[in-house]
């Protein structure tokens, strides 16, 4: 299997430099970190894919049995790592590719050295004691919306994922990235996406992970940051100055300098080099 061409795998920037990959969410693909790749790219090798189902990767690589669950994707990731031999490579996962990570960082420890969770969601329903921000019927009516008018349901969703209402050219975009992706694919990420309850996962997290949460999401409040953060041994959260669930979109500078601030803390940064905060 070219796998390369299965996940339309870029590589971009300094091919001398510390490995990032770039993962996005449901609805989305590659082109939603357009906004932050040209940061990240001038000390570090960027690479990015589409899951299968998604963008440009190759429908035919698709099969209800493996995309069902999230380890269907997790799989997909390790094996792009292998085939481009990462070591220790930082694994930037938006919204539902956060959990993706803690799977692909589970299962192939050697090819992920660290996370960043960009709006991550271990569970969007509410339970006893925690706020994912849904009741089990909204997620109900959500998935009956979207598989009974899939184009509907894009359109009156997506500004509300988006957020950003002053500037509507955002909700557009998402909607157009939602009405590009095969209903049929898409009925099968959303249910793997709002059903999945990963929180027992999270204490299993075993490299160092940073939480990124915007100060108003509607999809991953504020209460969801706090909780991933507390579950996953020694992570650091940091509040964007951000609104909406995509800030690599709508606040791509802030998001940037959050994910370069970590980064650059995982490594000593060469002799002479000034520090992080006189570069950015």
């Amino acid at each position: 299997m070219d796998i390369r061409r299965r996940n339309n795998v870029v590589v971009t920037g300094r091919a001398d430099g510390p490995t990032v990959v770039l993962a996005h969410g449901f609805g989305c693909d590659q082109n939603m970190w357009r906004c932050v790749v040209p940061a990240l790219a001038e000390r570090h090798r960027v690479v990015l894919f589409d899951y299968v189902g998604s963008g440009k990767a190759d429908p035919a690589a698709w099969s209800e049995a493996r995309y069902s669950g999230l380890a269907g994707y997790a799989q997909d990731v390790v094996e792009i790592c292998a085939e481009l031999d990462l070591e220790g490579a930082a694994f930037v996962g938006h919204s539902v590719s956060a959990m993706i990570g803690v799977l692909a960082a589970r299962s192939a420890p050697e090819r992920i050295g660290s996370l960043v969770m960009v709006a991550p969601s271990p569970c969007y329903i509410d339970d006893e004691g925690y706020r994912g921000g849904f009741s089990a019927e909204d997620i109900d009516e959500l998935l009956a919306s979207l598989e009974s008018n899939y184009l509907g349901w894009s359109g009156a969703m997506a500004p509300v994922i988006m957020g950003n209402p002053e500037r509507p050219e955002l909700g557009e975009e998402l909607t157009n990235s939602f009405c590009a992706t095969d209903p049929e694919m898409a009925r099968v990420f959303a249910r793997t996406t709002f059903l999945t309850d990963s929180r027992e996962d999270l204490k299993d997290v075993a490299v160092p992970t940073l939480v990124l949460e915007c100060r108003q999401d509607a999809i991953a409040p504020r209460e969801v940051g706090a909780y991933v953060h507390a579950a996953v041994p020694g992570s650091e959260l940091v509040t964007l100055d951000a609104t909406g669930h995509c800030p690599q979109l709508s606040s791509p500078e802030v998001t940037g300098a959050a994910i370069l601030a970590f980064l650059d803390g995982l490594r000593p940064a060469p002799i002479g080099t000034p520090p992080a905060e006189a570069r950015r």
